[in-house]
This record gives structure tokens, sequence and C-alpha cells, in this order.
């Protein structure tokens, strides 16, 4: 099983940028449709964008279109987030996970991947 490690997270103002990277080992990410989630206090493990093997296509949720953007590195072994324009909204534990399902295209839930990494804290002030 690929084991994942997140980092890049802290505190950034509102309107700032940070960029998450999730490092992969024990596997290939070749073999992984990967995707980012979040989560705040109180709340689910929501959704935030995909990856498709190719790195050819790309979803994110509506709450984050327009300002992040997924991609990865297949030499490196990474997957990427960038996220820009960032919102107090957006602060959240940010996790990377990986999934040896098919690509659907669309959001996924957390149930569709069963390999986590322990995830970054992202907390965006106002």
């Amino acid at each position: 099983q690929v084991q994942l490690l997140e980092s890049g997270g802290g505190l950034v103002q509102a309107g700032g940028s940070l960029r998450l990277s999730c490092a992969a080992s024990g596997r290939t990410l070749r073999r992984y449709v990967m995707g980012w989630f979040r989560q705040s206090p109180g709340k689910e493990r929501r959704f935030v964008a995909t990856i498709n093997r190719s790195g050819s296509s790309t979803y994110y949720a509506d709450s984050v279109k327009g300002r992040f953007t997924i991609s990865r590195d297949d030499a490196k072994n990474t997957v990427s987030l960038q996220m820009n324009s960032l919102k107090p909204e957006d602060t959240a534990v940010y996790y990377c996970a990986a999934r040896t399902s098919y690509w659907s295209g669309g959001a996924y839930s957390q149930v569709d991947f069963g390999s986590w990494g322990q995830g970054t804290q992202v907390t965006v002030s106002s």
C-alpha cells in the first residue's frame, strides 16, 4: 500500500496563496487516482479536488473552482495543490488520498479512497 505524506500547510492572510505537496512512498503514484480533501473542526471530511492517473483530467469542488489547482509529477512521485485567493472558510486540515479504482470524472466521497496521509493544517486569517 502506498504511504502518503503532506506538507506545505501554514498560516496565511486572506487573499494569499499556499502550495501543498503530497509525497508518496512504497508505490508509484501512476497506479492511482489522487485526491485532496479537507476537514474543519466539527465537520465531515469533504472533497476538494481530484486528478486522473495521466494528469490529463481534473475535477474540483465548486467552492474552490478557479482558485485551486491540482497537479501531479510522477517523476517525483508527488501530487500538489496550489491554493490561490485563499479565504477564511478554506481553513481546515487538508488530506491527500489515493484511489486504485476507476476515474469517475466527478466528485468523490472519502469512502472512495483507500490510502490517506496524516493531513496538514491550513489556517487563513481575515
